[in-house]
């Protein structure tokens, strides 16, 4: 299966170490250093077989690459995947990291990690120790801390543009709205689109999280089944990505889709998909370029919290141009979004 997906991959290298001490395969993806090293998220996961975590650093990378190419921060696109047995705790999990900061120290640099799913600002700490290719660490290391809420005031700047473009306001006063997952991005995402009068409809695997959270707003809860059946403006997923597929599509009753998860389309097909069920989709790595944006503006570009903001808003003039882009060419947002990142690609590699 390994031989199959990299020959697959148009990335430049992958980077593959077998932990055996705690029985985890380590993967590290570097799909582009056309625009800079490769970045991206450490995401630890169990997964059935080391090759599905390999198809996800490979995946997971190349949308990197495309994010922060379009987020313009001087970074390529890159990934990483620890596949452990389950998720490690205490001195194992702290030994782990220790290895893995290891592998990564020993990439010299092409590749720059930080937090993704199930690692914390804790962990980049400890990969920090022994490795300085890592950005998201704790304030009191020397970090800029979570991305978290930078994340999502880019979604709601992506939010506003999309219902600006579908309803002709940006006005999310009124607008029914539909959560799916209230973590860290969702949650404080609910905290914007309520303040801005939106009627909030939220849904998340952990009940609790999505009960406290809807107590907070003011919305109504639905389980994580049934939220591709509201009725609303827009349907925001916050979760885990592959959600919008061939199954749940059809069962969508959304104007718009805008959300904060990565890699939301199961398959390419998905984008003409919505297209035809008359959704406007807002790509995902433009939409939730905030967290990207966060971490290399202040720790890398040194820029001011007014600078921040600035390049927060701007999420919503990016796709803005997507939107227009996409209706003067007649492709899909998925695909005017995808062609600005090539380009922009292609330049790097050949300014002349």
């Amino acid at each position: 299966m390994f031989e199959e997906l990299i020959g697959g991959w148009d990335g430049e290298f992958v980077a593959t170490h077998f932990d055996a001490p705690s029985s985890s395969w380590m993967f590290v993806g570097v799909h582009s250093t056309a625009l800079g090293p490769g970045f991206g998220g450490t995401r630890m996961k169990v997964y059935a077989e080391p090759g599905q975590a390999l198809g996800d650093v490979l995946r997971l990378s190349a949308a990197m690459t495309s994010k922060n190419a379009i987020a313009d921060i001087g970074f390529g696109g890159g990934k990483s995947v620890l596949a452990v047995p389950e998720i490690p705790r205490g001195d194992a999990r702290t030994e782990m990291l220790g290895r893995y900061a290891d592998l990564v120290a020993s990439l010299g640099g092409s590749y720059v990690t930080a937090c993704d799913m199930n690692t914390t600002e804790r962990d980049m700490d400890v990969v920090g120790e022994r490795c300085p290719h890592v950005m998201g660490r704790s304030v009191a290391a020397g970090g800029s801390g979570t991305s978290a809420p930078d994340t999502a005031i880019g979604v709601f700047h992506g939010i506003r543009a999309s219902l600006a473009y579908a309803f002709g306001s940006d006005d999310p006063s009124g607008r029914t709205i539909v959560v799916e997952g209230t973590g860290a991005v969702g949650g404080q995402l609910c905290d914007l689109l309520a303040e801005a009068g939106a009627k909030l409809v939220v849904s998340d695997i952990a009940h609790e999280l999505a009960r406290t959270v809807a107590e907070r707003v003011g919305a109504d809860i639905v389980g994580p089944a049934d939220a591709f059946d509201v009725p609303c403006d827009l349907f925001s997923p916050c979760a885990t990505g592959a959600v919008l597929n061939a199954d749940t599509i059809p069962r969508l009753r959304c104007r718009v889709v805008a959300g904060a998860a990565n890699n939301q389309l199961a398959e390419a097909g998905d984008a003409d998909r919505l297209a035809a069920a008359g959704i406007l989709y807002a790509p995902d790595f433009v939409v939730n370029a905030g967290g990207v944006l966060h971490l290399a503006g202040y720790e890398r570009s040194g820029w001011t919290p007014e600078q921040m903001s600035a390049r927060l808003t701007a999420i919503g003039d990016t796709l803005r141009d997507v939107f227009s882009a996409a209706e003067r060419d007649g492709v899909t947002p998925e695909a005017a979004a995808s062609r600005i990142a090539r380009e922009r690609i292609a330049v790097a590699r050949d300014p002349g």
